[in-house]
C-alpha cells in the first residue's frame, strides 16, 4: 500500500478540542507499520474546503485506502460507518455555509457503501480484546462527516472508510483512541490485501440501494 491516508476534523460547535485530531496524531505516533506510507492532515468543517481538498489528495497521491475520522458526541464506542449519504445537508458549517442543493454530488447516488466489510473489522477488533470497544453505523450523521464520506467514496470507488470516535474521556483517552484506531485500520489493511482485483469489484462498489 504506498499511500493510506488520514484525516481527522477541526474544532466545530462545543468540540474546541476535536477528539478525532487527537486520536489521528497518537495514530501518527504509533504508525501501521514499515510497509505503509501513512499521510496525515486536518479537514477543516466546511464544505467548500472538503470539495477543495478530497479530488486533489485522491487525485496528486492516488491512495489505496483514505479513512477519515470524526467525533460524534452521541458515540460511546470506536464507530465504522458502512455507508455515506448523498441527500440532506441542510446544517451550516463553521462558515455558516451549506450547499445549495443539498446534496454532495447532483444525480449522485441517494448512499455509497464502503467496500471494506465493516461488520467483519468490528468483530475481529472487538474479538481481539484491546480494551476498545468497536460498533458499526450506517449512519453519519448528514453534516462534514457524512458529506467527507460520501465525497470520497465517490472519488475513490469505494475505497474509504469513516471512523467516529467519542469525545475525549467519554470513556477513552487520545492515546486510547490512537490505539483504537491502529486496530482498526490494520484490520482494513489485511481485507484490502485478501480483496479480489479492482475488475471484479466494479460495480459492488457504489449501491443506490438506502441503508
Amino acid at each position: 500500500f504506498p499511500w493510506q491516508q488520514r484525516h481527522g476534523f477541526g474544532p466545530f460547535a462545543e468540540h474546541a478540542v476535536n477528539a478525532s485530531w487527537v486520536a489521528v496524531q497518537e495514530l501518527e505516533q504509533l504508525g501501521l507499520g514499515e510497509a505503509v506510507d501513512l499521510y496525515v492532515c486536518e479537514v477543516p468543517v466546511e464544505y467548500q474546503a472538503v470539495k477543495l481538498l478530497l479530488p486533489s489528495l485522491w487525485k496528486g497521491r492516488k491512495p489505496q485506502l483514505v479513512v477519515h475520522v470524526g467525533v460524534s458526541g452521541l458515540a460511546t464506542t470506536v464507530t465504522l460507518e458502512q455507508c455515506a449519504h448523498n441527500k440532506g445537508y441542510t446544517r451550516p458549517d463553521n462558515c455558516s455555509f451549506c450547499p445549495y442543493s443539498q446534496c454532495c454530488v447532483v444525480n449522485g447516488p441517494d448512499c455509497i457503501k464502503s467496500i471494506l466489510d465493516m461488520d467483519t473489522i468490528c468483530k475481529r477488533v472487538n474479538d481481539a480484546g484491546i480494551g476498545i470497544t468497536v460498533s458499526t453505523s450506517e449512519d453519519a450523521g448528514r453534516y462534514l462527516c457524512d458529506y467527507t464520506y460520501y465525497t470520497s467514496l465517490h472519488l475513490g470507488k469505494g475505497r474509504a472508510a469513516f471512523v467516529h470516535v467519542p469525545p475525549l474521556g467519554r470513556p477513552y483517552s487520545g492515546k486510547e483512541l490512537g490505539r483504537g484506531l491502529q486496530a482498526v485500520i490494520q484490520e482494513m489493511l489485511k481485507l484490502l490485501e485478501g480483496s479480489p482485483s479492482e475488475e471484479a469489484q466494479k460495480g459492488t462498489k457504489d449501491s443506490s440501494d438506502k441503508p
